[in-house]
């Protein structure tokens, strides 16, 4: 009871920092979206929840099997998934056997208007929950997740709540404890500069710090990367009344390590060496049953290894996907990076108690040239 009602007291708290957000006259801008573009891509649906409304993009085959993907913080599918999707060995990998269903956090989605004072305030369960109101909508069943660093840690929540209806997790610089206090530190410091000053320079300076490592944000000697410089601009048209929702629910989430053993499905986790949440993904790791899960650790890269080196992620993905009878097409060319059936995997990667086809040892390192 105590907890429901620091719950309430912490939603109309927030509803009143919104309603003066307003009386300010927030400057972020919009995006214009050309929505004949989008559905060349994929096709787009608002999908109504008892949550609020979810924006999921589904691109592929619906009679395929599901893949569910859920970004970080104040991103969406195109700046968290682009930079894997585009790399044209995985995207014929995932394309080939499943039906990608892109979700949005709440007001995230591309073109996105600034949230109605009408519309809840989430926390985490409710975004887990939230999640199998979208599986209903679309018939599905079990599905394969993937997120990336907040997202990563939904879905995870959303394994633990919903356990038949997961097949698998990839996560990407995941978390599971609840903030350290330089995490909360930080994201309070941003809270109070989406609040008073919008999405500013400097709260894409420490969202930037979050996603990317120092090799690709540049320096005065060097300039950052095409992709630091997109996300940048991606970052310039979220709104940030909506981000600060996000990042309020991500603040407060609980530790979750204790239901790890809940998990009846086999996970593939990557992080980044220069990662802020390294030390997160090693210690969630190690609380999972070693059997079914692997890590792969990724050499001069942040968290969203998707966008940094996504190329990284391709032989760990084949192996980790074989192991559910999922494949390459054949008709695809070879690459030497890849391996793209099962006769060209070396027989001791089989093993009987493992998820199938398991990366050994269980920490693999990538190099930044895979």
């Amino acid at each position: 009871m105590l907890l429901q009602q620091q719950s309430e007291i912490r939603k109309e708290s927030f509803r009143e920092r919104e309603r003066e957000v307003r009386a300010m006259g927030d400057s972020s801008d919009s995006v214009s979206v050309d929505m004949e573009t989008i559905s060349v891509a994929g096709k787009e649906h608002l999908v109504k929840t008892g949550r609020g409304s979810v924006s999921v993009s589904v691109f592929g085959d619906q009679d395929k099997p599901a893949l569910i993907t859920y970004p970080d913080l104040a991103l969406n599918y195109t700046s968290c998934f682009q930079g894997v999707f585009f790399c044209p060995e995985a995207f014929s990998l995932l394309l080939h056997n499943f039906c990608i269903y892109h979700i949005s956090p709440p007001g995230h989605e591309l073109g996105a208007a600034v949230m109605s004072l009408d519309d809840p305030i989430l926390l985490v369960d409710d975004l887990a929950d939230q999640i199998a109101e979208v599986l209903d909508y679309f018939r599905l069943g079990k599905v394969m997740c993937m997120g990336v660093t907040a997202g990563a840690y939904i879905l995870t929540l959303f394994a633990i709540k919903y356990t038949q209806r997961v097949m698998g997790l990839i996560l990407i610089s995941p978390l599971c404890k609840a903030p350290s206090w330089t995490e909360w530190l930080c994201n309070k410091v941003m809270t109070n500069l989406l609040y008073f000053c919008g999405m500013c320079s400097l709260v894409k300076e420490l969202l930037l710090l979050r996603y990317f490592s120092k090799e690709v944000r540049g320096s005065v000697e060097v300039p950052e990367s095409d992709v630091v410089q997109t996300c940048r601009r991606l970052l310039g048209e979220q709104q940030s009344p909506n981000v600060m929702r996000l990042l309020e629910a991500i603040n407060e989430r609980p530790d979750i390590t204790k239901g790890l053993w809940k998990l009846q499905c086999r996970s593939l986790i990557f992080v980044g060496e220069n990662s802020p949440f390294h030390s997160e993904a090693l210690h969630m790791t190690s609380k999972l049953d070693r059997r079914f899960s692997a890590l792969v650790e990724v050499q001069a890269c942040g968290s969203m290894v998707t966008e940094e080196q996504p190329d990284a992620m391709l032989i760990p993905l084949e192996y980790f996907l074989m192991g559910f009878g999922f494949y390459r097409p054949s008709q695809c060319n070879v690459s030497p990076r890849s391996p793209l059936s099962p006769t060209s995997i070396s027989p001791e990667l089989f093993s009987p108690e493992s998820m199938g086809l398991k990366l050994k040892p269980i920490k693999t390192r990538f190099s930044g040239e895979v």
